[in-house]
Parts: structure tokens; sequence; C-alpha cells
């Protein structure tokens, strides 16, 4: 019963950010290539944690945690969202290039937030089997490391439907990538500092809800923005 429990609490804050997702989007893309988009994501999660494993090993050696917020970046941003969200793109490359259904401007991040978040759910399973204290895990990570992901997922799949869609222009092909690995990066950042000190702990974590509160409002814009398109063309 305990790991039917873990499981639901790993799995649920997923499907329902996902449910919101594909309930925006007016004109449904087929189950099998939803189901496609989020196995990918899935399958990324395994050789991304060992290639995250291999980079802060080589950069900071067996067992070695950062001390200074200096280190905490370069976690943050070299070894969690840079390789993160390289494979997140190259499974959403995979599923949408010879997809016949990416014809509307928000299909892009339909399916980039199907990656992400079984990306996320993946991740989740993993991060609440593996700790004895997996309830606070578990809250913590549904109110703020997944929906992370998502909102990670929406600025990948934004720019990559402004890419196809409007402008490939060489900004909006490099923001495709830049603007999640930023905003994973800032995110981390934040959350890891908090590991320093217990003074540093109440700051950042105050800062965290600040930043998360921001990035979603950015994050929603960008889907409303898009479905606002799908619907003038539909006119």
């Amino acid at each position: 019963m305990k790991i039917i429990i873990i499981g639901v609490a790993a799995l649920l804050p997923a499907f329902i950010l996902w449910l919101y997702i594909w309930k925006k989007d007016t004109q449904k893309e087929p189950t099998s290539w939803l189901v496609k988009a989020v196995l990918w994501g899935v399958v990324i999660c395994f050789p991304v944690a060992i290639l995250e494993t291999g980079i802060q090993t080589t950069l900071f050696g067996v067992d070695a945690q950062p001390t200074t917020l200096f280190d905490t970046t370069i976690v943050a941003f070299v070894v969690a969202a840079l390789p993160e969200e390289l494979f997140k793109l190259f499974a959403l490359w995979m599923v949408l290039r010879k997809n016949p259904y990416f014809d509307e401007h928000f299909d892009g991040i339909v399916y980039a937030v199907c990656v992400g978040l079984g990306f996320a759910a993946m991740e989740n399973v993993m991060y609440l089997f593996g700790e004895e204290d997996w309830i606070t895990t578990a809250v913590l990570r549904a109110f703020l490391a997944v929906p992370g992901h998502y909102a990670f997922a929406i600025l990948m799949g934004y720019y990559y439907s402004v890419c196809y869609f409007i402008d490939d222009s060489p900004k909006n092909i490099v923001c495709i990538l830049l603007a999640p690995i930023l905003a994973h990066g800032i995110y981390d950042t934040i959350a890891m500092s908090g590991y320093l000190s217990p003074i540093v702990e109440c700051i950042s974590f105050c800062v965290l809800i600040f930043f998360c509160v921001k990035m979603h409002k950015a994050a929603n814009n960008r889907v409303l923005t898009l479905i606002e398109k799908d619907k003038k063309l539909k006119i």
C-alpha cells in the first residue's frame, strides 16, 4: 500500500498540470503522440541522471557538495539545467520533426509540456522512493519542482512554435534552449543556496516563492499568447 501511495504522490502533480494544458488545447492532439512525448520525457531521465553524476563528480569529486554560492550556481546551471534542458529539447525535436499534427502554435507548448512533465514525473519517482521523509519531499516537489519543470517546458515550447510558425530568427532559435536554461538555472541556484546556512535558507525560500510566481505568470502569458494566435487564424 505504501508503494502505491508514494507512486500516486509522485505522479499526481505532473498529471494535474498536464491535464490543465490538455484542456487548454481546443484541437486535441492524438493520444498516441502525447503518450510518445511523455515517454520520451521519462526515458531521457536515465541518461541525464548518469550525465549529471559524471559532471558533478568531475567538478567537485565523489560525494562532495557545493559550499559557496558560486559552486551552487555552477551546479545549478552546468550540472542540472544545461543537460536536462538539452535532453528535453532533443526529445521534443524527436517528437515534432515528423509529426503531421504539429499544425498549430499552441501545439509546441502541448508537446513540450508532455516531455517536461514526463521527465518531472520520473524524477519525482526517483526522489520520493529514495527519501525516508518522502512526505515532506512530495509536498515541496508538488508545489515547486514539478511546476518548475512545467514552466521551463512552456518556455521551450513557446519559442519552438515561434521559430516554426512565425520567426526563425537567430534570437528566437537561441531562446528555445536559453530561456528554459536560464529559468531552470536561476530556480535551482535559489533553491540550492538554502543548503548553505539556516539564515540563507529562510531568505532563499522567500526569494524562490517570489521567483516562481513571476516565472509562472510569464509562462501563462505565453500560453495565452499562442492560444490567441490560433484563434485569430480560425476566424
